[in-house]
């Protein structure tokens, strides 16, 4: 490992090798070269003079790439794809004359962009399956354990532990559901000319519309997509980048958010990502089990959410039919996205898998807080009892206000329901109150809902994908 020139901490701490596969200069070229066999072929089937043996020589040498012939052309002509063209061309002699005939560079550049962000999503979305996947394990082993529920961060009603983790896992699914519509809507640019008028093919075909008009959806379909761009410029809309970069900001942002609750439920002690036997929490505090996999998920996520307005700002900026000023700026942006989000996605994986829910904290939280969140129940009760609603209300409202005071002010344990047991205005002893502190009365259907999501929203989806599920992430750091 070079030690003396800038490493991304992408490639060498987050993105999974798979994702930086995806967007290596090998897959790039590798697919280049697809590109202009896929055109060739093209070519040849709509009547251009090229020879089968040609397209047989290109084929041959479509995986062994001269790299360093290419690098060291590029020094002097200055131009990426027509230095692989001349590589390309010295492994083929034969075909050398008819390697990328009628194209510009976005031929090879825009197209495989498309291809590779299509591999990416792909990738993406599996991982995501998977997410949700183990999040449905997790929220039906507890969709019955209740747990104090917070608005505000501030204790109110019960839910489930169960429960909470749905509403992370709807998130993702919200995400799902924007994955599948822009991967679904993915479409090769095509090959178009300089300026998307396609008119170096009008020169070749002779004027002949019909042919020029089967050469894209006959590249698109080699190549494994279903349509290329109606229209372009020179290159495909750069809002096409915009949307493939706002799914990514969409699942870091349901990834930020559960993290964010896993870092305040883990300093509450009632749940805890996995913490390795041999890990270290803190240089100086011994003791300490820092939740940095959740923080490190809240930490690249809010780079990509931000990374997404890189490619909004550089669709809304460019001129005509093209300009250059998106090239440095892409090749960081959509990379980048894509490989920090992968490393949020196997993140979540990691600690979805592992997480330590500890009941006996829970419990004890819940009931230290729950005499005030039964005091409507407790108010019914002492109506049928005979007391006066109205009454009755104002008495728990200042009994409950007391009982505070003990907490914030004087540390004791709450007292509420002593307070009430010792009023005759109730009618009830301490006994029955605490008998009414069943923690699974408090929480609605709390369970219900979990098991309904389950099944009607998540199963179906889980059974529709059950070919991407089983994986496992691999965190480096």
């Amino acid at each position: 490992m070079s030690t003396d020139r800038y490493q991304s901490p992408l490639s060498e701490r987050y993105a999974s090798k798979e994702m930086q596969y995806i967007f290596s200069p090998d897959m790039k070229f590798r697919t280049w070269r697809r590109l202009w066999i896929a055109l060739a072929e093209t070519e040849k089937e709509l009547g251009l003079d090229i020879s089968d043996e040609q397209i047989a020589e290109l084929k041959a040498h479509q995986d062994d790439i001269n790299y360093e012939v290419a690098r060291e052309r590029e020094k002097v002509v200055r131009h990426d794809v027509m230095s692989h063209v001349y590589a390309y061309g010295l492994q083929c002699p034969k075909a050398k004359p008819i390697i990328h005939l009628g194209a510009t560079s976005c031929y090879v550049g825009d197209n495989t962009d498309i291809i590779v962000m299509t591999e990416g999503l792909k990738l993406i979305r599996k991982k995501l399956v998977n997410v949700i996947a183990q999040l449905a394990s997790f929220a039906d082993k507890y969709k019955e354990l209740p747990t104090l529920a917070f608005t505000h961060f501030q204790p109110a009603q019960p839910t489930t532990v169960g429960k909470r983790a749905t509403l992370w896992m709807q998130e993702f699914l919200m995400d799902l559901e924007d994955l599948d519509h822009v991967l679904s809507t993915m479409k090769l640019l095509g090959s178009k000319g300089t300026t998307g008028t396609q008119a170096s093919f009008l020169e070749l075909f002779d004027g002949d519309q019909e042919k020029i008009d089967r050469i894209d959806p006959m590249i698109a379909e080699k190549m494994g997509f279903q349509e290329c761009y109606p229209v372009s410029g020179q290159t495909y809309s750069r809002k096409v980048d915009t949307r493939v970069c706002n799914v990514l900001a969409g699942i870091a942002a349901s990834a930020h958010k559960m993290s964010n609750d896993i870092r305040l439920l883990q300093h509450l002690k009632e749940v805890e990502e996995p913490f390795e036997k041999t890990q270290i929490g803190s240089s100086a505090m011994a003791y300490k089990r820092n939740p940095m996999r959740s923080e490190r998920i809240a930490s690249l996520s809010r780079y990509v959410m931000i990374d997404a307005l890189n490619p909004a700002i550089t669709s809304a900026v460019q001129w005509f039919e093209r300009t250059l000023d998106d090239s440095a700026n892409k090749r960081l942006a959509v990379a980048e996205g894509f490989l920090a989000t992968d490393g949020v996605l196997d993140l979540c994986l990691n600690v979805t898998d592992g997480l330590k829910v500890y009941p006996k904290v829970i419990e004890k939280r819940l009931r230290s807080e729950l005499p005030f969140m039964a005091t409507e129940n407790i108010m019914m009760d002492a109506v049928k009892a005979g007391g006066d609603r109205q009454e009755l209300h104002e008495k728990i409202r200042t009994l409950s206000m007391e009982a505070g005071r003990n907490v914030k002010e004087e540390g004791k344990e709450n007292n509420l329901l002593e307070l009430i047991a010792a009023d005759p205005s109730f009618n009830l002893t301490l006994e029955e109150l605490q008998d009414t502190m069943e923690p699974a009365r408090y929480t609605g259907r709390a369970a219900v809902q979990v098991e309904s999501f389950l099944k009607n929203v998540v199963s179906p989806v889980l059974e529709a994908n059950r070919d991407l599920l089983g994986i496992k992430a691999e965190i480096n750091v």
